[in-house]
């Protein structure tokens, strides 16, 4: 039987791959987006291009800060779910603008969980992150470990969002999951993001920056496995629960460089610079409450997935190379 989802950040790079999969399956996609010009708002319009070719998905452009764009959002009729994925992204520009992260961030999750519960949504999915987790040395990260230690402003938002999501389901009742994504990449993943830039300039010939010696290990987790995750977490048991979604393995920034080396045929110029704030040695995720509970099962190992990702850009590579000018 098909249901009505709404999506905040519909038309980024996680936001149009799980409306799409819901969209597939015959479900109706209720979106709200400001393109926020974080990067080149033409990316945003190919997502939305791409969602608009199915008929029950519906878009409204605004921002979640805005209680009028809220009121007006959607057509009043009942709705089975949120997810909230709209957030300002990423940990070194948060370091710049700390007041404008916590303002898109908290604030604006402070209103869309209060639009939630104003509507009596039976389910909010709230897009969290593995950032949270700070400079936790005891791996793998569980989401049962202490994350009161942020690093870096976006990590701090992060885990304020995830309060707010606990206050909103011990008040009001409401059955709220917060989903803590462990470094997503794949197919329309955001420019500035490693597994993209790093493409990019192998294919362009130019430097790659490397911050520290190399040795930092990420848990990157493919875009198809997420999706089954976020849809997974929509039949999560009731109250507020908080899962890892990860692949549940780690790789260092020198072997990613070298995947891409051997997926793209092409060598790498390493420029090795100082560690930035808020950068941390390690992600790694321990997924056994995400596998018991919402049946999590990530499938593509980070070697297949960097080849999926760049057969992807070859594909997309003139674009995307007028892209990354802009």
């Amino acid at each position: 039987m098909a249901v009505t989802i709404y999506i905040t950040g519909v038309a980024g790079f996680i936001g149009s791959h799980v409306a799409e999969a819901l969209l597939l399956q015959g479900d109706r996609v209720v979106g709200l987006d400001n393109l926020d010009p974080f990067y080149d708002r033409s990316l945003k319009e190919g997502n939305l291009a791409i969602l608009s070719g199915y008929p029950g998905f519906h878009f409204t452009e605004g921002d979640i800060r805005d209680e009028g764009v809220l009121r007006q959002w959607g057509d009043g009729s009942p709705v089975d779910a949120l997810i909230h994925l709209a957030a300002k992204a990423g940990v070194r520009p948060s370091v710049a603008d700390p007041a404008g992260y916590a303002d898109v961030n908290v604030s604006g999750t402070a209103r869309v969980l209060t639009w939630a519960r104003d509507r009596a949504i039976p389910r909010v999915l709230f897009a969290s992150s593995s950032s949270v987790y700070g400079g936790n040395t005891k791996v793998p990260f569980s989401e049962d470990d202490p994350v009161d230690h942020p690093v870096s402003p976006y990590a701090a938002t992060k885990k304020a969002g995830e309060l707010l999501c606990h206050t909103f389901c011990h008040l009001y009742g409401m059955n709220i999951a917060s989903l803590r994504f462990f470094t997503v990449y794949g197919p329309r993943q955001r420019p500035e993001m490693a597994i993209h830039k790093f493409t990019r300039l192998l294919f362009e010939g130019k430097d790659i920056d490397v911050y520290g010696d190399g040795s930092s290990r990420r848990d990157y987790t493919y875009i198809d496995d997420i999706v089954k995750g976020v849809l997974g977490a929509l039949l999560a048991p009731p109250g507020h629960r908080i899962y890892n979604l990860g692949e549940s393995a780690t790789i260092s920034l020198s072997d990613l460089i070298g995947l891409l080396e051997r997926a793209t045929g092409r060598k790498a110029n390493r420029r090795f610079l100082p560690v930035q704030p808020g950068d941390v040695a390690v992600t790694y995720a321990d997924v056994t409450r995400a596998r018991a509970e919402i049946r999590y099962d990530p499938k593509v190992p980070v070697a297949e997935g960097v080849d999926r990702f760049v057969e992807w850009y070859r594909g997309n590579l003139a674009e995307s190379n007028l892209r990354g000018k802009k």
